[in-house]
């Protein structure tokens, strides 16, 4: 674990704490740190139980409501405005948690059903005067740059420590060996319903903090934008490209693809597709295991 902290988590979060310094573009960093956290995130799910949610926006959103209904309905403080958005996410991972009844793309479909479902109700026109509807939200919690960088490097660092954990901690090593033989794992005694759900909450916890902060740092937004499924497709396609169930492998995925999406995505778009789709091909013919198999196999020669 602290050879993994040494390597990957704190250069990581050096680099992104000075940034701010030497590059004037507060959303953007924003950004990536917010699907840094999204594709740790799931990596959290994915990695150590084998479920991968579809609707993973679902989780984010509620977060960003869960804050903007906690600052502007009852008060809150900003700060205890992301706690509330974290509970909310809870929330829903609760609710949720018969999902994990069902399997592969079963599992997907539900969940991915399910963020449509909490994306409908919570643009209900009816539901104008709670959650905005379909017009959105305009919060008046204060306009702090810097503040909701660094607590979104704060969850951040929280994600990857647990992460880094769990790959070293008999508890991961327990739900790794319920992903590969779910029958074998528990005939062993490992408690794996117990395991699953623990898994299922802290993932969900890391997208609803998250999606706290970045609906406290935009401060305006509608449903369509936080429920937005390209939020799970970017941190389910980060995750894969960079390597499942490893540390550094969903950094890398989000570094080279989000990077590779700013720097001819938004003005080459027809490029950045073809490169997209050339780059996933070669990686999931040649290097199922993503970018951080790559990197193994160099160090084992």
């Amino acid at each position: 674990m602290w050879r993994d902290l040494g390597l990957v988590v704190l250069p990581l979060l050096a680099v992104l704490a000075v940034l701010p310094a030497v590059y004037d573009n507060g959303a953007l960093l924003l950004n990536f740190v917010v699907f840094l956290v999204l594709a740790q995130g799931l990596n959290l799910t994915y990695g150590f139980s084998g479920y991968l949610p579809f609707g993973y926006v679902g989780f984010f959103g509620a977060g960003a409501y869960g804050f903007a209904m906690s600052v502007t309905l009852a008060g809150a403080p900003p700060l205890l405005g992301v706690l509330a958005g974290g509970g909310a996410s809870l929330l829903v991972g609760l609710l949720l948690t018969p999902l994990l009844r069902l399997q592969g793309a079963y599992f997907g479909l539900a969940s991915l059903a399910a963020a449509e479902a909490l994306l409908h109700l919570i643009g209900n026109p009816n539901l104008q005067p709670v959650t905005g509807g379909p017009y959105g939200v305009k919060l008046q919690a204060g306009y702090a740059p810097l503040l909701t960088y660094a607590l979104a490097l704060a969850i951040l660092a929280l994600t990857m420590l647990l992460v880094a954990w769990l790959r070293h901690a008999r508890f991961g090593l327990r739900l790794l060996a319920a992903r590969d033989d779910a029958l074998a794992a528990a005939m062993a005694g490992i408690d794996i319903v117990r395991g699953r759900l623990v898994i299922w909450l802290a993932s969900a916890l890391a997208a609803g903090l998250i999606g706290a902060v970045f609906a406290w740092r935009t401060a305006t937004f509608f449903p369509d934008a936080v429920f937005d499924l390209n939020f799970s497709i970017f941190a389910i396609v980060f995750t894969l490209f960079g390597g499942a169930g490893t540390l550094a492998g969903p950094v890398f995925g989000v570094l080279l693809l989000y990077g590779l999406y700013n720097a001819i995505g938004l003005s080459a778009p027809q490029y950045f597709q073809l490169a997209y789709g050339v780059l996933i091909m070669l990686l999931a013919l040649f290097f199922p295991e993503g970018l951080a198999g790559i990197a193994r196999r160099i160090a084992d020669g």
